[in-house]
């Protein structure tokens, strides 16, 4: 009869383990599809966020858009833009104009195909609640500058000049 018993008590013990292993499995199981769904989610989302960046360029009124910048002949006006780029808007957007925590990319699709009016009407009035300031304070011939020389910018990051100087740099002191 202890046989009999030790028989049935190790079956039971099999059949728990086996429970307890699809248990495991199944929270294994869970816990991997969670994360899954988790990341694609975020990535979802971080691509969504993405767009939604450039957004403000799209409210910019008709009127704001087709203002043509006043310096874009002006070849010292991508040089001084450079030098205001680098005082108030590298800390944001980087050195290069690349983005980084702060704020977006400069040489992103949406902002490089964006008008001069357009470019100049974002900042003027800011994206306050993005963080970015509106720049009116700076007198309009600095801020026309600041287009130059955003516009100026080519997608891989590389200055018009051929990638002799950094973009957020003063070309004045790079002769120095």
């Amino acid at each position: 009869m202890t046989l009999l018993r030790d028989m049935e008590m190790s079956a039971r013990k099999k059949r728990l383990l086996r429970v307890r292993k699809l248990q495991k499995s199944g929270i294994s199981l869970i816990l991997i599809l969670g994360s899954a769904l988790a990341f694609a989610r975020s990535k979802g989302e971080k691509h969504e966020k993405q767009e939604n960046v450039y957004a403000e360029l799209g409210k910019a009124p008709k009127k704001a858009v087709r203002r043509s910048n006043p310096l874009q002949d002006d070849p010292q006006a991508v040089a001084a833009g450079g030098k205001l780029f680098g005082d108030h808007c590298a800390e944001c957007h980087g050195e290069m104009a690349e983005g980084g925590r702060k704020a977006p990319s400069l040489l992103a699709d949406p902002v490089q195909q964006a008008t001069p009016g357009t470019l100049f009407w974002l900042l003027s009035n800011g994206v306050v609640r993005r963080g970015m300031p509106d720049w009116s304070k700076l007198p309009e011939p600095q801020r026309w500058q600041l287009v130059s020389y955003i516009k100026s910018l080519s997608p891989a990051g590389t200055p018009p000049d051929g990638g002799t100087r950094s973009p957020a740099k003063n070309p004045a002191k790079a002769n120095e």
